[in-house]
């Protein structure tokens, strides 16, 4: 009798994981939806009126051109081959569509996973739900970084091409580096970094009101526009720059979700069960801070993503870092082209920076899912 008892409760059990699993993956399956439905919309919105239809041709008749002519040069000549079909769509479109549209919808996807994940492994190793790249200091050293190039000419790198990215790089990743003595200093506890975070974002703002209040009214204009936050200026060779460090970081954030999930529960708890709570908390917040620096390099500080994201996700599919992680990446990368493509259209033919938008749009559907989740998520 005994025995068919606890057989029905473990089968209670496991049918209630089963539905609580299949949740997370319907969300993370929507959210995918949701993404190919918006990369749809945003490639045909703007001052050219293009179809779907004409999108997606404009893209397959330049990659097999691209392939074509790749293949023709391989074979030096000996053999010269004609694979790439004519759609007959207008060659200003396949430039709209490949040079300027996709670049900017494919750095919108990566900027706002990047930022999203960051965000979400920084609540966990800090155990703090303030935490994010923006309230760590991060996006303040890279606008600091950024700043000094506009407006004294200034860099720390030797490119000249990229002098005001190259700065805004170096200025994140050094405030990762400051936070991370200070860390091993005093020891690496939540408290003591998120300070060190907090004290860094006051001074490199200081610093920044600073070279504002001496510069020329022009450079500083110039620069408050790179700090709203933009991805007008986004290329295929900016892509793959930051693609490259995201893939660099994301699967070893992605690997430590066990990890995190052990932080959660305390320092001493994970102790117990053999995580070195101090190495994986610098660890991982060196990876996501300069996770954070590819992003923002390029596009300037976009604060709001990496804060709300998480909590959006964690509010619908809990806290498990093992779904949570790749949710959230997903969601962020969602809102931020969500975003960029309103901030495209909304005032047409006047153009929004994406971070002005993202404050508008994100902050009451974050206030609208506090309230009316009356149980503590967190």
């Amino acid at each position: 009798m005994g025995g068919g008892v606890e057989v029905a409760a473990e089968s209670r059990v496991l049918e209630l994981y089963e539905r609580f699993v299949s949740k997370k993956f319907l969300f993370i399956a929507g959210t995918l939806l949701l993404i190919v439905v918006l990369v749809g919309v945003a490639v045909t919105l703007g001052s050219a009126n293009i179809t779907v239809g004409q999108a997606y041709a404009a893209v397959v008749e330049a990659t097999l051109e691209k392939l074509e002519a790749a293949v023709n040069a391989m074979m030096l000549g000996r053999l010269e081959l004609h694979f790439a079909p004519d759609f007959d769509v207008p060659s200003k479109y396949e430039k709209i569509v490949c040079d300027i549209r996709l670049p900017r919808v494919f750095m919108a996807l990566v900027v706002g996973a990047a930022l999203a994940l960051a965000g979400t492994v920084m609540q966990a190793i800090l155990r703090n739900p303030l935490a994010s790249p923006f309230t760590i200091g991060i996006s303040s050293a890279a606008g600091f970084g950024a700043a000094l190039a506009i407006i004294l000419g200034v860099s720390l790198t030797r490119s000249t091409i990229w002098i005001v990215a190259g700065n805004a790089f170096v200025f994140a990743v050094l405030d990762a580096l400051l936070i991370y003595g200070i860390s091993r200093m005093k020891g690496a506890t939540p408290e003591t970094m998120i300070l060190a975070g907090v004290a860094f974002m006051y001074l490199w703002s200081g610093m920044t009101s600073f070279l504002q209040y001496v510069g020329e009214a022009h450079a500083v204009q110039e620069a408050l526009i790179w700090m709203f936050g933009d991805l007008t200026k986004a290329t295929w060779l900016k892509l793959g720059v930051t693609s490259l460090i995201a893939a660099a970081c994301i699967p070893y954030l992605v690997l430590k979700a066990w990890d995190l999930n052990v932080l959660m529960l305390g320092d001493e708890t994970a102790k117990s069960l053999g995580v070195d709570a101090g190495r994986v908390r610098l660890a991982s917040m060196l990876f996501a801070s300069l996770l954070t620096a590819g992003a923002v390099c390029f596009v300037g500080t976009i604060g709001f993503v990496g804060l709300v994201a998480p909590h959006i996700v964690r509010m619908i599919i809990g806290g498990d870092h093992r779904f949570l992680l790749p949710a959230s990446a997903l969601f962020g990368a969602a809102l931020l082209l969500a975003c960029d493509t309103a901030a495209r259209t909304v005032l047409a033919p006047v153009i929004l920076p994406v971070g002005i938008l993202t404050s508008f749009m994100g902050v009451p559907l974050f206030l609208y899912l506090i309230l009316r989740r009356r149980r503590e998520y967190w």
